[in-house]
């Protein structure tokens, strides 16, 4: 069985962050970085080379496959910000539609800008992304 690829780092999301480009994504980054923080009230760690995490949960799947991934957070890539909201968006249609412009993808929220979003309706998604995953994993701060 392949290990994890994306798994924490020792990298300060910060610094991460100073070296986004374009300076609109790293200012984005930085706006998404506060709310995510309070949000959560959780620390954030960088998980891989690009992806700001917050909390964990552990999982094992029916097939006995285990592994940690994080239970929220997001990516400033240059296309587009990524977030992550687990389990996924298949419940959240009634969230999503006051929320604006997006794309979704599996367990990713594509936003190419921020200040088109409602983030009010942005905190209330990770909020309920949270409240459901620790419906199905337990969900670890760190």
């Amino acid at each position: 069985m392949a290990d994890q690829k994306t798994t924490p780092t020792d990298v300060a999301p910060q610094d991460f962050l100073a070296g986004v480009e374009p300076p609109r994504r790293r200012a984005q980054g930085e706006v998404l970085l506060q709310l995510f923080d309070r949000v959560t009230g959780w620390k954030a760690r960088m998980w891989g080379p690009s992806i700001i995490g917050y909390g964990r949960y552990d999982y094992t799947y029916a097939s006995g496959r285990t592994g940690s991934w994080l239970a929220t957070g997001f990516s400033p890539r240059k296309a587009a910000l990524s977030i992550y909201i687990m389990p996924g968006y298949q419940d959240y249609s009634e969230i999503l539609s006051r929320l604006g412009p997006h794309r979704l993808g599996k367990s990713c929220l594509y936003i190419t800008r921020l200040d088109a979003v409602d983030m009010t309706v942005l905190e209330e998604l990770i909020r309920t992304g949270l409240k459901d995953l620790t419906g199905i994993w337990p969900v670890h701060p760190q």
